[in-house]
């Protein structure tokens, strides 16, 4: 098996038109569609980003620089990830294809590169 990392990117404005009924019935599709993958054994982890948008760091001049990270204002924002368990792509794709995500947004799928002596 693979490892793949899977990335929700979502333009906010478009949750923040729904109502509350719309978003919990999201929700509970979001919960059940992930509880059905976990349970197969193909999801290792998952999360939900909180809004507030985090941290960007650099390196500065004498060390490192911190700014506030992406705004919920921007066109395109990651809202979540989870780490996905897949014989290829192609399976990769297929386990997530019915994702209720792609209602709301659209998906990034990631091949993870296990580093040589890492656990």
């Amino acid at each position: 098996m693979k490892t793949f990392a899977v990335f929700f990117h979502e333009d906010a404005a478009v949750l923040t038109k729904m109502s509350p009924a719309q978003m919990q019935e999201a929700i509970g599709r979001y919960r059940n569609w992930l509880t059905q993958l976990r349970d197969s054994g193909h999801v290792q982890a998952s999360a939900k980003l909180t809004e507030e948008g985090g941290k960007h760091l650099r390196r500065g001049g004498q060390g490192m620089v911190s700014s506030d990270g992406p705004f919920v204002e921007g066109k395109d924002v990651v809202t979540g990830l989870f780490i996905l368990q897949a014989q290829s792509y192609e399976d990769a794709q297929a386990r997530i294809a019915d994702c209720p995500h792609l209602d709301f947004g659209w998906m990034e799928l990631r091949e993870i590169e296990v580093l040589v002596g890492a656990k």
